[in-house]
C-alpha cells in the first residue's frame, strides 16, 4: 500500500454499554477494539459505517455524530540498529459515535468476537489509546 485508505469506525452504544469487537486480522490483530473498516468506491462514510457494523457484529445503528478523524500509522518492525521500520500501512479513521436499535453482537466478517461491555471493561480490553479517546469522547459527548 503507497497511499492511507479511508476506513470507518463506530463506536456503538446501548444503554450505558460500548459494543467491541476483538480483532481477526491485522493490522492489531486479537485486540479488542471498534466494527469498522475499509470504505467501498462510491459509499458515504456513513453506510460504510452502518454496513461495516451490520457485517461485523450483526448489529443495527443510527449514527448520532462524527467524533474525530485520526491516522493510523502502522510501520514494520523496527531495524536490527533500532531505527524506525518502514510504513506499511496507513489509515484514516474516521470515527462516528451511534445508538444500538436492534441485533445481539455476532462475530462476523473479520471480527473474531462481538460484545457489549462497560465502559469500564472498555478501557480495561482496548489496548491503543486513540480508541480508548473515541469511547471516553462518545460517552462525554453523546451518552443519553
Amino acid at each position: 500500500m503507497n497511499h492511507p485508505v479511508p476506513t470507518v469506525g463506530v463506536v456503538c452504544l446501548r444503554d450505558d454499554q460500548v459494543l467491541l469487537i476483538k480483532r481477526g486480522t491485522a493490522p492489531r490483530l486479537g485486540q479488542w477494539s471498534l466494527p469498522g473498516g475499509r470504505m467501498e468506491l462510491g459509499e458515504t462514510t456513513i453506510a460504510a459505517g452502518l454496513r461495516e457494523l451490520k457485517e461485523e457484529t450483526g448489529v443495527e445503528a443510527t449514527i448520532l455524530g462524527l467524533i474525530d478523524v485520526i491516522d493510523g500509522v502502522f510501520p514494520a518492525r523496527p531495524s536490527l540498529d533500532g531505527k524506525p521500520g518502514e510504513i506499511t500501512r496507513h489509515y484514516v479513521l474516521i470515527d462516528y459515535a451511534a445508538r444500538w436499535i436492534s441485533g445481539e453482537p455476532v462475530a462476523g466478517d473479520d471480527a473474531a468476537e462481538a460484545r457489549f461491555v462497560s465502559r469500564e471493561e472498555a478501557m480495561a480490553l482496548v489496548e491503543w489509546d486513540e480508541t480508548r479517546r473515541m469511547i471516553t469522547e462518545t460517552y462525554e459527548r453523546f451518552a443519553a
